[in-house]
C-alpha cells in the first residue's frame, strides 16, 4: 500500500530492571502512536506491530523466549503473534473471549491498517488464572474496559505489572468506541487491590511509580466520572459537555472518523448511570 511509505517508522530496544523492552512508533499527519512488548524471564508479553515485523523479528530473534502472553486482542499487541507462532515455533496465550477473533483474518478500519498492518491469523489458546515462567508464578487479572479480553500481568516473584492498555496516560482524553470508563474505573481498582511496584505499559512504557501513576488514573477518573453525572443530571446535553469538559481537538479524532472521541467518554458514563437508575 502506497500510504505506507510516507508513514514515519522508528524502533528502539533497551532493557530496565532485567525486563527487555522494544518501542514502535509510527507517525503521520500529526498522529504518532506508540506501542512496546516486553520480555521478562523467558516471557514475551505482547507481539507488536505486524507494520514492523522485520524489526519485531530482529528483537525477538535477539532473546530466549520461552512463551509469549497477550495482554489483549488489538493488533498493536498482535501483529506479530503469527510469526512468533509460525516461524519460532512459541506458543501463545491469550483471554478466551477473542480467541476465535484471532483465528479469522484481520478486521479492523483502514487508519489502523496504515499504522499498524493486518495481522495475520494465529492460534492462541486460553491462558488460565495463573501461569509459570522459568523462575516466577504470574498471576493474571482481567482487567475490561478498553478491550473485553483485556488482562495484565503480575509476575510475584519481582513486583513487576505489565499493565498492557489500562494505563496509557494519566488523563484520558480521548477512547475507542468499544471502552468504557466505568469498566476501566473498576478494573484500576481491581489491580490496585494487588501489591505491585514497577509498572510497564505498553504506551506510556516504564512506570517507576507505576501504584501512584494508577491510583492517579483511577482519582482523574472517578472524579471525571462524578463531573459528567452531575452535568447529566442538569440537563446538559453531551456534546454541550464535551464542548466544556474536552475543548481540544485531537488529530486522531478526524483521522479515525471518530473511533476515536473524547463524546465516547461521556456517553459510557451516561449509559451507566441511566441502567443503575432503571435497575434501581
Amino acid at each position: 500500500m502506497w500510504i505506507h511509505k510516507i508513514i514515519k517508522k522508528r524502533f528502539e530496544a533497551e532493557t530496565v530492571n532485567n525486563v527487555h523492552i522494544a518501542k514502535a512508533t509510527a507517525s503521520f499527519q500529526g498522529v504518532r502512536l506508540t506501542v512496546r512488548c516486553f520480555i521478562a524471564d523467558g516471557v514475551l508479553i505482547d507481539t507488536g506491530a505486524k507494520s514492523m515485523e522485520s524489526e519485531f523479528a530482529s528483537f525477538f530473534q535477539q532473546h530466549d523466549i520461552d512463551q509469549v502472553v497477550i495482554t489483549h486482542y488489538h493488533e498493536d499487541h498482535t501483529g506479530c503473534a503469527a510469526f512468533l507462532q509460525q516461524t519460532m515455533g512459541l506458543p501463545i496465550y491469550m483471554n478466551e473471549p477473542m480467541i476465535e477473533y484471532c483465528r479469522q483474518k484481520a478486521d479492523y478500519p483502514l487508519y489502523r491498517k496504515i499504522f499498524w498492518g493486518k495481522r495475520d491469523p494465529f492460534a492462541a489458546e486460553p491462558i488460565g488464572a495463573v501461569f509459570s515462567s522459568r523462575n516466577a508464578t504470574w498471576e493474571v487479572i482481567p482487567t475490561p474496559g478498553h478491550a473485553v479480553d483485556h488482562v495484565v500481568f503480575l509476575n510475584r516473584e519481582t513486583g513487576q505489572l505489565f499493565s498492557g492498555d489500562l494505563y496509557c496516560q494519566e488523563k484520558t482524553k480521548v477512547i475507542l468506541r468499544e471502552e468504557d470508563i466505568p469498566t476501566i474505573i473498576a478494573s484500576l481498582q481491581r489491580v490496585l487491590a494487588h501489591d505491585f511496584g514497577d509498572v510497564f505499559c505498553a504506551h506510556a512504557g516504564y512506570l517507576p511509580n507505576g501504584r501512584e501513576a494508577l491510583q492517579r488514573k483511577l482519582d482523574y477518573l472517578l472524579e471525571l466520572q462524578d463531573t459528567i453525572i452531575d452535568l447529566y443530571k442538569n440537563g446538559m446535553p453531551p456534546k454541550q459537555m464535551q464542548a466544556l469538559l474536552f475543548p481540544k481537538k485531537y488529530p486522531i479524532v478526524f483521522f479515525s472518523g471518530g473511533e476515536w472521541d473524547s463524546l465516547h467518554i461521556i456517553r459510557s458514563v451516561i449509559r451507566h448511570y441511566q441502567a443503575k437508575q432503571q435497575a434501581s
